[in-house]
């Protein structure tokens, strides 16, 4: 069981989603880093007050929803982003398909007929 399982953890596939997942956790970092530490001072710029502090009162109760607004815009910006590369790796993938391949010689049972009709023409 514990060969099963060795195996399983070195097989491409999983070493693949492994470094996924790491490489998405440290681009959800930088993309979040963005969002709070750039964009969203711009735009608490306009409205007066830092976004993520933006809330209502309903009966005594603080809901915070720049907060939530500041979350939903960095799942957009990480989507738009991933799309983007997404996007561009496909491209890359289409190119080296359309690469266009030397079209094969004559077989050798097609080369002997060549040579029979060739006799045959003298």
């Amino acid at each position: 069981m514990l060969k099963e399982f060795k195996e399983f953890t070195t097989k491409g596939n999983v070493m693949d989603l492994a470094v996924a997942v790491i490489m998405g956790t440290a681009f959800g970092a930088i993309i979040t880093a963005l969002t709070d530490k750039i964009l969203m001072p711009i735009v608490g710029s306009f409205v007066g007050q830092r976004f993520d502090t933006l809330s209502a009162n309903v009966n005594g109760v603080d809901i915070h929803y720049g907060a939530f607004i500041q979350a939903i815009i960095n799942f957009l910006l990480i989507a738009f982003f991933l799309f983007l590369m997404i996007k561009a790796i496909n491209v890359t993938k289409k190119k080296k398909e359309e690469v266009p391949t030397a079209p094969a010689g004559p077989s050798s049972t097609d080369k002997l007929l060549m040579e029979i009709r060739d006799v045959l023409k003298k």
